[in-house]
């Protein structure tokens, strides 16, 4: 049986100082799952609510939305999992379904197990990246923040975008890493991207045909992508960074008619939008408990296993960090401070002290 208490991270109020405190550990309902946390990522996001008072308007608040671990209880209806599955899944922005703790609950339409090629603190990588990325291309809820491409695992998905090509700003993050991956099995190419070069062996690894160097002046990239296409008109960009500064490289690679994804609320220059451009440019929200992306994880989901197993998806690189759940508070100021670059940082909640 699963203890009673559990250790959280906890921030008590609106722009608060994170601290470890206990909290109850919850009981799954029928379609749920306990699962005993192992390893959690920290996402941008997370610093972010409490730095700026973001989104979050219920407190005390426990953070972390990318967990991965052993299964401790399953739900009465559950048939899937049983207790001592290794799964990975995203969590969500309350108790109890949030991952900066040492339990956590989850739909277990939403759960993947973890294939033995892969450990848990890179699983634990995956989740919010991933969905970032999934939610936005190939969701076809009429009301979710989506370009609704046809997905790998539907008709034609594969054949599709054959020889079309893709550009990814920020190849090199987490998000950014799961986009050239998804447009490689989407059949895109070739998938460009920007990044630093030191992740430019690494990144051609997981399927980036080209990386360039994300140093260079904005005019040098865009006529260093049209150069590597060939002319072709680029239909698909995916910005993983989405800062003012490469909002308008994205839209000037942007050919007529086609589609940007964002990751940050939209900041293109009016005076760059031309009449008849008919750019498509949408905002991702990327988690897969909402409703409206709620169907979309569920495909996502019975066919992550698989994907791992076969390296079809490969996980973000991994720092662990010390100190279990105290460790995240450090590892947050870091990345506030743009101290981490090609890696996810990784906690371990059963570690804290």
């Amino acid at each position: 049986m699963a203890p009673t208490t559990q250790k959280s991270l906890i921030l008590p109020e609106k722009q608060g100082q994170w601290f470890v405190g206990e909290q109850p550990v919850p009981t799954p309902g029928p379609k749920d799952i306990l699962v005993k946390i192992t390893a959690t990522a920290l996402n941008p996001v997370d610093w972010k609510i409490q730095a700026y008072g973001y989104f979050i308007e219920n407190f005390p608040f426990v953070g972390g939305t990318d967990g991965a671990g052993i299964v401790e209880e399953v739900g009465s209806e559950v048939t899937n999992f049983s207790k001592g599955d290794t799964v990975v899944f995203q969590g969500w922005f309350e108790n109890p379904k949030a991952t900066f703790q040492q339990y956590a609950i989850v739909a277990a339409e939403i759960v993947a197990k973890v294939p033995k090629n892969i450990t848990t603190d890179q699983a634990a990588t995956i989740p919010l990246g991933l969905a970032t990325v999934v939610t936005g291309l190939y969701n076809h809820n009429p009301k979710a923040k989506t370009i609704s491409f046809t997905a790998p695992w539907e008709e034609g998905g594969t054949t599709k975008f054959a020889g079309k090509p893709a550009f990814i700003i920020g190849g090199s993050s987490s998000v950014g890493q799961y986009a050239i991956q998804l447009a490689k099995l989407s059949g895109f190419s070739p998938v460009i991207a920007t990044s630093s070069l030191r992740h430019a062996e690494f990144l051609k690894s997981i399927g980036a045909s080209h990386v360039i160097d994300r140093t260079l002046p904005a005019a040098t990239i865009q006529a260093e992508v049209a150069k590597l296409t060939g002319g072709k008109p680029v239909e698909f960009v995916y910005d993983a960074i989405s800062l003012p500064d490469t909002q308008p490289l994205a839209y000037d690679v942007l050919a007529p008619g086609g589609h940007l994804l964002l990751v940050l609320p939209e900041s293109v220059p009016a005076e760059k939008k031309k009449e008849g451009d008919n750019k498509t440019i949408v905002t991702v929200f990327g988690n897969v408990q909402t409703p409206e992306n709620r169907e979309v994880g569920v495909a996502l989901y019975s066919r992550l296993t698989e994907w791992l197993e076969t390296g079809k998806l490969v996980p973000n690189r991994v720092e662990v960090l010390p100190n279990g759940l105290a460790g995240i508070i450090d590892g947050l100021e870091r990345m506030k401070k743009d101290q981490v670059s090609g890696t996810k940082l990784v906690a371990r909640p059963q570690e804290t002290a």
